[in-house]
């Protein structure tokens, strides 16, 4: 990938001492350009040894390490992130965060993490603001239905460049990013759960960015459209389905409306249109082909989420 490009414009043919100076100007911009290179790689190994140092819980080695590096941003209210995706990707979200960071006066820890990137910015600060930006950018230039998949999945999402600016029709990069709660630099290990727990979710939902808050105002319901967790549930449930299908009571539909009910009696009789008896019954026919006793609150909770798993398109 070319890091820079030299322009040179003259009314007339260059002589050979005009050539000599661009010849020569060439040379000390490759020799600029690679110090920088190896500069930028020595401030990685650098932002990837405070990182370890936070997440292993020590801020204060990480802060004597850091020295005035990142000007106050591990003292401050942070974000961390975690993002995913084609290496191109990764390096156009990197340069996009850090060119906000700058422009801003602020400063933001990135970290290339393997197959991902790991970025610590200030919370409200330019970093965070655009990566949010940027999220919004590439979901705006998504056809309906072409939405973020697992990395590596296949699907039009164009690229965006680190000044906002959207890439060529034919590059299709792929990125998904966790954003963590707001957090200080005591709590660098919870943050980096938060980002994973929010990136997780984005795979799932198809989106380009979560944050973790979301998750907590949301519901657990979309959830549950995982296929671990539809696996789970219709193997619970199929011996009911089994017991149904050979006519002998609708014991899925009675569990459904007894659970719904609170496992008051008289309501979910009346929701079913059968006696109470008939209801008690059923549900110690459950208890018997499953094996579980519906007293346990934690039998219940499966039991419903079951349930709602298997109702779900």
């Amino acid at each position: 990938r070319p890091h820079g490009a030299l322009a040179v414009g003259t009314a007339a043919p260059l002589g050979t001492a005009e050539r000599y100076a661009v010849h020569s100007a060439v040379a000390l911009l490759t020799l600029t350009t690679e110090r920088s290179r190896s500069l930028r790689a020595a401030e990685d190994r650098l932002g990837a040894a405070v990182l370890r140092m936070l997440l292993a819980g020590e801020p204060d080695h990480a802060r004597t390490v850091a020295g005035d590096l990142y000007n106050g941003l591990l003292d401050a209210p942070y974000r961390l992130l975690i993002a995913e995706g084609a290496p191109v990707a990764l390096q156009e979200l990197a340069e996009t965060l850090e060119a906000g960071a700058s422009r801003a006066g602020e400063m933001a820890l990135v970290v290339p993490e393997g197959e991902r990137l790991v970025v610590l910015a200030t919370d409200g600060g330019a970093a965070v603001t655009a990566c949010t930006a940027y999220a919004q950018r590439i979901e705006a230039r998504q056809a309906p239905g072409d939405r973020v998949g697992p990395v590596g999945s296949v699907g039009p999402v164009g690229s965006v460049g680190p000044a906002g600016s959207a890439g060529s029709a034919g590059e299709d990069v792929q990125v998904v990013i966790g954003q963590s709660a707001p957090a200080g630099t005591i709590a660098a290990a919870s943050a980096y759960r938060q980002a994973e727990q929010a990136l997780s979710v984005a795979r799932r939902r198809g989106r380009v960015l979560v944050e973790h808050e979301e998750l907590a105002t949301g519901s657990v319901v979309p959830l549950l459209a995982d296929d671990a967790v539809r696996a789970f549930a219709d193997g619970m449930l199929r011996p009911l389905h089994e017991h149904d299908a050979t006519g002998r009571g609708d014991l899925v539909a009675s569990l459904r409306a007894w659970l719904a009910h609170h496992g008051q009696w008289d309501a979910a009789a009346a929701d079913l249109g059968v006696h109470r008896h008939t209801l008690r019954y059923r549900m110690r026919r459950v208890e018997e082909i499953l094996g579980r006793s519906l007293d346990d609150p934690d039998v219940r909770m499966e039991l419903w989420l079951a349930l709602k798993a298997t109702s779900m398109p």
